[in-house]
């Protein structure tokens, strides 16, 4: 194993904890935002979704960049410029500035979240073995130390303006220096060619699981806690407890799941991951009361959290270059974790907000179900062969 390959492993890992930090950064601080500017729920409400509407946009431009660019080149200007649009969220005085800000913002980090995960998965086919989940670990890690990080800003009474900016301005020349170490994608003949062309089907079937497992994550991440204190009587320091158990279980799962990918494969890895998160996600909402909801989330958290690195990993392998076929699958899924919390509200304005959350039971089936269509085997290139061959072939990491 090459000193330039390790590097770049731990290259992409930091590039998912500075993302997971710069994220969680903000959304932590959203109370803090509100008091700064004066803003309304519904107008946070606008904000977020500009936000997501902005990385969409991105997300779903960039077959064409990725497969004339590459992960490296992207990762190189969207990591820094996504930190200096966290910057420009904390120094915006007021809401169209904001608005602008946040777009900027949502934008630049749509760029990272696509090309982050093509360097994630061409650096594990230069291993030749599962490290996907490990990386997504990492932005478990970036997430909750944004929460732990953003209560201690609060303890001390750090404003929003001067918490944001920090990360920002910390991440930035990060962000810089890690571009030296990510790998370039394997040439692949017509690239450009292949962007425009329609993907193989199991790219399209893993854009659709992946858009379930978003849907169960933004469903916990925007309704956990009201139902934990509308629905089931909770206080609202145990409601707030839901998601971090949630993410807790989350961290858990990744930093565990290359090594039971690597034993059960990701056909029944996902299949148990279905069937777990729709049991479980039942189990909240038949739990008398909210303790055991909270226990519950936990192992939500567990079944759903392999489910986006899995399909991420194997989207990279089914055609020559990783970064159009994730950018593709990576919009279907991005497009569950922004629909997901509206399909909710809809739905319990309807009937009420334990039946609307049913469909976190109906989305565990479907991922289960769908699974069932994948391959039995692993990819060629995540098998013990592909270790000898990279041992061989060290990879060159320009500077």
């Amino acid at each position: 194993m090459t000193r330039s390959l390790r590097s770049a492993r731990y290259g992409a890992v930091l590039t998912f904890v500075l993302g997971g930090l710069m994220v969680g950064t903000m959304t932590v601080r959203i109370p803090a935002l509100t008091d700064k500017l004066g803003l309304s729920e519904s107008t946070v409400g606008a904000v977020l979704l500009v936000w997501g509407l902005g990385a969409l946009v991105t997300m779903q431009s960039m077959r064409r960049i990725m497969a004339r660019a590459g992960s490296r080149a992207v990762l190189r200007i969207g990591g820094p410029l996504t930190a200096l649009g966290l910057v420009a969220v904390a120094f915006a005085p007021n809401l169209p500035l904001l608005m602008v800000a946040v777009a900027f913002f949502g934008m630049a980090f749509g760029t990272v979240d696509v090309a982050m995960n093509a360097q994630g998965s061409t650096v594990e086919q230069a291993y030749g073995r599962p490290l996907m989940n490990g990386m997504h670990a990492g932005w478990c890690v970036g997430a909750i130390s944004a929460g732990a990080l953003g209560s201690l800003a609060i303890a001390v009474g750090l404003p929003f303006t001067a918490n944001v900016a920090l990360i920002g301005l910390i991440s930035l020349p990060v962000m810089v220096l890690i571009g030296r170490t990510y790998l370039p994608e394997p040439p692949a003949a017509g690239n450009t060619t292949a962007a425009r062309r329609r993907m193989p089907p199991i790219v399209y079937l893993l854009g659709a699981i992946m858009f379930f497992a978003f849907m169960v994550e933004g469903t916990v991440a925007d309704w956990n806690g009201l139902y934990m204190r509308n629905e089931l009587g909770a206080p609202e320091a145990l409601a707030a407890l839901g998601y971090p158990v949630f993410e807790a279980g989350m961290l858990i799962a990744r930093l565990t799941g290359d090594r039971l990918r690597t034993r059960f494969g990701v056909r029944g890895m996902l299949t148990v991951s279905g069937v777990a998160t729709a049991g479980f996600f039942a189990v909240v909402l038949m739990a008398p009361a909210a303790l055991v909801a909270v226990f519950a989330m936990f192992f939500v958290g567990l079944g759903v959290a392999t489910i986006s690195p899995l399909t991420l990993s194997l989207a990279g392998t089914a055609t020559d270059s990783p970064g159009p076929a994730i950018a593709q699958a990576g919009a279907m899924g991005y497009a569950g974790l922004l629909l997901g919390p509206v399909v909710i509200g809809f739905i319990s304005d309807a009937t009420s907000l334990r039946t609307a959350l049913g469909i976190g039971v109906v989305l565990g089936v479907l991922i289960a179900a769908a699974s069932r269509f994948l391959p039995r085997s692993e990819p060629a290139t995540l098998t013990p062969a592909a270790v000898t061959l990279t041992d061989r072939e060290p990879v060159e990491v320009a500077a």
